[in-house]
């Protein structure tokens, strides 16, 4: 089973060599200190920044360069600054190869939850609208199940919804997974889990092909 840290390992070995790259807030802000180093990537927040790199190490901060989490980061030579407008127009024009998000739910026809449970405090659904609505690459990385022990992977989400028919791939805590017309196709499995364990997490249509392998991270 993987912790957050190595959802964000393995979902760097899917940015290949001159993708430009878009993070969202969560685990997917981790991908950027694991990308290989013989790759050139541009890594895109949607606050205004193009360039960015690892997290700082403690006492390196600059508080006046954040990501869109509002997270300290550091930003690679030749990184740039500009507003969101130009920003957003990077993503509506479809500039951005890999868009990467965290979620509450996904459904196996790849309909995407990530901003908002009813009931709780919200600050709006943010950038995830553009990037959803304007990706044609999206990976999600989240926890299979929540704290209650209860599917992540849904016939049908049941939060409200920031995308329909986007996610393209999930890595989670136990699985790699493709959104296919069929449902959830398992591809590879976490260290140690097995696929009777992602049956009983995943509550949509889990396709299941031959010998399914382990995560190499």
């Amino acid at each position: 089973m993987l912790d957050k840290t190595g959802i964000a390992k393995r979902i760097a070995k899917e940015v290949q060599d001159g993708y430009y790259v878009n993070l969202g807030i969560g685990i997917p802000t981790l991908v950027a200190n694991f990308v290989r180093s013989d790759i050139n990537v541009e890594f895109q927040s949607e606050n205004g920044v193009l360039g960015m790199g690892p997290f700082p190490f403690e006492g390196d901060e600059d508080a006046d360069i954040i990501n869109a989490g509002k997270q300290t980061i550091t930003t690679l030579p030749g990184a740039s600054f500009f507003d969101s407008a130009l920003s957003f127009s990077m993503i509506r024009g479809k500039h951005v190869d890999l868009t990467i998000l965290g979620a509450m739910e996904v459904s196996e026809n790849g309909d995407i939850a990530n901003w908002k449970i009813p009931g709780k405090m919200v600050k709006g659904m943010g950038g995830a609208m553009d990037l959803v609505a304007s990706a044609e690459n999206i990976i999600v990385a989240m926890m299979h199940t929540n704290k209650a022990g209860e599917s992540k992977l849904l016939k049908r989400c049941t939060l409200p919804l920031t995308g329909v028919g986007c996610v393209k791939k999930i890595v989670t805590n136990l699985a790699v997974l493709e959104v296919v017309p069929e449902g959830f196709k398992l591809l590879e499995r976490a260290p140690g889990v097995s696929v009777e364990t992602i049956q009983k997490a995943t509550e949509g249509k889990l396709l299941v092909k031959g010998d399914v392998p382990e995560m190499n991270i």
